[in-house]
C-alpha cells in the first residue's frame, strides 16, 4: 500500500508547455502584453478606431511576439474604417447634426470632439456650445452646463427658450442657476 501512494505522488507532472515558451501566468511581461490587446481589441468594438490603432502601434513597438501578425491585421482594419469615417460636411448644421446624433447614441468623447471641431472653424456657432451644455447635462456637470448655456444664450437668445423645453436639461431643472439662467425675469 505504501508503494502504490508512492507512485501515485511521482507520476504527477508539471503541465506541458512547447520547448522554451514561458506560459503568460509565469511572465508578468507577457500577461501586460495580453490585457493591453484586449483593451485594444474592445476599443475596437466600440468603434473607436484611432484610440485601438494607437494601443495596436504601442503594442507592435513594445515588441508584441507572436501577436504581432494579428496586432499588423487590427492595425489595418482599423486605419481601412477610419478612412471609411472621415465624414465630410456641406455645412456646419450637418455638422452639428451629426454630432448631436453621436450625443444620442451615447458616444460622448466623440460627441465633444465635434461640438468642439465646430467651434474651429465657426466660433460664433451658438448652437455647438447649445450641444456641448446638453452633453455636460447628460454627464452630470452642472457647471460646464451652465457655462456652455450661458454662452449659447448670450450668442443666440432663441436659445434661451429651446432650453426651456428642452427635456436633456431634466436634471439641471433643480439647480437654482439654472432656473435663473432660464428665467431671469422672475
Amino acid at each position: 500500500m505504501a508503494q502504490t501512494a508512492k507512485t501515485a505522488t511521482a507520476t504527477k507532472r508539471s503541465p506541458r508547455i512547447l520547448a522554451g515558451a514561458i506560459t503568460p501566468a509565469d511572465d508578468p511581461a507577457q500577461a501586460q502584453v495580453l490585457a493591453d490587446y484586449e483593451v485594444a481589441i474592445r476599443l475596437m468594438q466600440e468603434g473607436k478606431f484611432e484610440k485601438a490603432r494607437a494601443a495596436f502601434e504601442k503594442l507592435l513597438a513594445a515588441g508584441a511576439g507572436n501577436l504581432a501578425d494579428r496586432i499588423r491585421m487590427y492595425i489595418t482594419a482599423s486605419n481601412a474604417q477610419l478612412s471609411r469615417q472621415k465624414a465630410t460636411f456641406t455645412s456646419h448644421e450637418e455638422h452639428y447634426d451629426y454630432a448631436v446624433s453621436l450625443l444620442n447614441d451615447g458616444h460622448y468623447e466623440d460627441a465633444r470632439e465635434q461640438f468642439q471641431e465646430i467651434l474651429k472653424h465657426k466660433a460664433d456657432a451658438d448652437y455647438a456650445f447649445y450641444g456641448l451644455a446638453v452633453l455636460a447635462s447628460m454627464t452630470g456637470d452642472a457647471h460646464t452646463c451652465l457655462e456652455h448655456l450661458t454662452e449659447a444664450i448670450r450668442r443666440n437668445p432663441r436659445n434661451r427658450i429651446q432650453a426651456r423645453a428642452d427635456s436633456d436639461f431634466q436634471d439641471m431643472a433643480d439647480d437654482p442657476r439654472f432656473t435663473e439662467l432660464l428665467y431671469p425675469e422672475a
